[in-house]
Parts: C-alpha cells; sequence; structure tokens
C-alpha cells in the first residue's frame, strides 16, 4: 500500500485518545469509523468531538467550515464487520489489557482488506503482546499519539516482526497528518516520553501512597520548582485516573512490585467512586476549574 491509498481510518475505541485521534484524521480530510461495544460510548465520543471541534474554532485553529466539513466525515458503527471492511488503516484505542486488543486485533482482521496497516495507540505495552493474535503482524506497529491539542509528537514503534514497508508507511501517514514522528528502532515500554514520564508520576504516587505529603502539595513542588502550570496529579486527571490505575496496576501485578501494588490501590479509590479526572469533572481536583490552575495556588501564603 501506498501513502495516497489510505483513505479511510477505523477508530477502534471511542474514548479520549480515540476521540482526538478521529477528529484529527477527519480534518485532515481521511473518512473516519469510530468503532465501539456500545450506542452510549459512541454517542459520548461524538458529542465530545463535537465539542473539541467546537473549542478548535474558537482557539482559531480551525475554521468552521473545515470542523463542519470534519464532522461529517466521521460515521460511528457496534458492528465490527462495517467498520473494518474498508478501513485502509486501524488506530486502535482500546483499554491497557494486551488480551483485549489481541482480541480486538483478531476481529478486525477477519473482517477487513489484506492489505489494511494495524496500529496501536497503547500508551504502555508492547505490540508483540499482540502480534501473533493480529493475524498481520507484519502490518502491525505502534502509533502513539499524545494530546493532540498541545502536541504534534507521535511515536512510531515497531516490534520484531514489523516490516519496514510498515514502518515507513506509518511514518509518512503521520507526517501527512501534520504530527512529528518520532520512529524508535526497538519497542520500549513507554516508548520515549511515556516511558519518563511513567516515572516521574510513579514517583509522584509513592509520595502520595505512603503519605508522605498532600497531593496538592505534591503537585505545588513539581509546579513551583520546574515553573509547569500542572502538576502530576494534574497530569493524571488529563490522562484520566482509570488509564493511570490499568497501566499501573498491569505493571505492579507483572514486577510482583509491592509499591507499585499500593500506588495502583491509591488510584483505584478514586475509579471505584467514578472520580476518573477532567472527563467526569472531578479526579484529585475539580474541573474545569482546578485548585492549581488558580492564581493562588502558588502564592506565598501571609501571615496574619
Amino acid at each position: 500500500m501506498q501513502r495516497t491509498q489510505i483513505k479511510t481510518i477505523l477508530i477502534a475505541g471511542a474514548g479520549t485518545m480515540g476521540q482526538q485521534t478521529a477528529l484529527l484524521c477527519a480534518l485532515n480530510d481521511y473518512d473516519v469509523v469510530i468503532y465501539d461495544i456500545s450506542d452510549e460510548i459512541l454517542s459520548k465520543g461524538v458529542a465530545r468531538i463535537k465539542k473539541n471541534a467546537h473549542r478548535m474554532t474558537g482557539f482559531n485553529l480551525c475554521t468552521q467550515e473545515a470542523a463542519d466539513t470534519a464532522i461529517s466525515r466521521i460515521s460511528t458503527t457496534m458492528d465490527i464487520n462495517i467498520a473494518a471492511r474498508d478501513a485502509d488503516l486501524v488506530i486502535e484505542s482500546v483499554p491497557e489489557d494486551p488480551k483485549l486488543k489481541g482480541r480486538l486485533f483478531s476481529d478486525i482482521n477477519r473482517c477487513c482488506k489484506p492489505d489494511t496497516i494495524f496500529t496501536t495507540n497503547t500508551s504502555s505495552l508492547l505490540p508483540s503482546m499482540f502480534a501473533k493474535e493480529s493475524g498481520r503482524p507484519e502490518k502491525l506497529c505502534a502509533l502513539h499519539f499524545h494530546d493532540v491539542a498541545i502536541s504534534k509528537i507521535v511515536d512510531v514503534m515497531p516490534h520484531p516482526g514489523t516490516s519496514k514497508e510498515t514502518v515507513d508507511l506509518v511514518r509518512q501517514f503521520a507526517e501527512d497528518l501534520g504530527q512529528i514522528p518520532i520512529v524508535l528502532t526497538k519497542e520500549n515500554n513507554g516508548y520515549v516520553f511515556n516511558n519518563m514520564l511513567m516515572s516521574f508520576l510513579g514517583s509522584a504516587l509513592t509520595l502520595a501512597a505512603k503519605d508522605v505529603a498532600p497531593i496538592e502539595e505534591i503537585d505545588r513542588s513539581w509546579m513551583g520548582v520546574m515553573h509547569t502550570l500542572v502538576g502530576p496529579f494534574g497530569i493524571m486527571d488529563g490522562i484520566g485516573i482509570d488509564t493511570s490505575w490499568k497501566v499501573t496496576d498491569y505493571w505492579a501485578q507483572q514486577r510482583n512490585d509491592p509499591q507499585a501494588k499500593a500506588n495502583a490501590a491509591f488510584l483505584k479509590a478514586y475509579v471505584d467512586k467514578g472520580n476518573l479526572g477532567v472527563k467526569t469533572g472531578q479526579g484529585f481536583y475539580t474541573y474545569p476549574d482546578p485548585a492549581f490552575g488558580k492564581p493562588d495556588f502558588l502564592a506565598p501564603k501571609k501571615n496574619k
């Protein structure tokens, strides 16, 4: 397949990253089909896509006409056969579970064209964990997006069985989306940036789980020294506390790491309450007006 032959994109998973990548692809003149397991999930996903498109027009990142045209290019379905039949390239963004990803790719493989390219937007897993199950390991690699509203960096990561042609095609596709591909030469958990980020967030979680300092104080420490607009717990709110928990818990179990298990349990308490961060309006902070965004968050406390 040549880059010019890529016309239709299947987004598997209507969560936060599925929404962002769907809109990005549609804005770049690709037809997009979003697949998920329920009408409710799909409806919420489309509503957020429209909201994000409206926000982009407000910041002059695209015109209203371009946003409307992009929305018209996006369709949704719960039928995997309909979702996969015309797909030229798949971007998978389902929860961080290698068995789930393997089953999904296996299902898509049975329904799509022989030359369809498979990519995974996994945050921390490796494509080789489900390459065999995909049915086309030579056509599978990771294509990992960050928050497309603030970053154009995308990771392109092959597994040992990925063909050079697939890597080259996926890199070109990322460039056609206006992104900056970071092409890895070998598999690595968390790619480049996420590998550093996971260590950073893990350290913050350990401080909180051990009750060394409150969440806001941990964020103040980082923000005050590094002069950033957000700290580690604000970052996790943006990622989604459920996603942070799944990643933390998975590796805690894989490595049998007691502290990582304690960190996962700390996150699970928020997940059980439905407090997942920005997307639910409540996480470590309350949205849309979190405490860390207020002018006095880092202001010196005056003595009475």
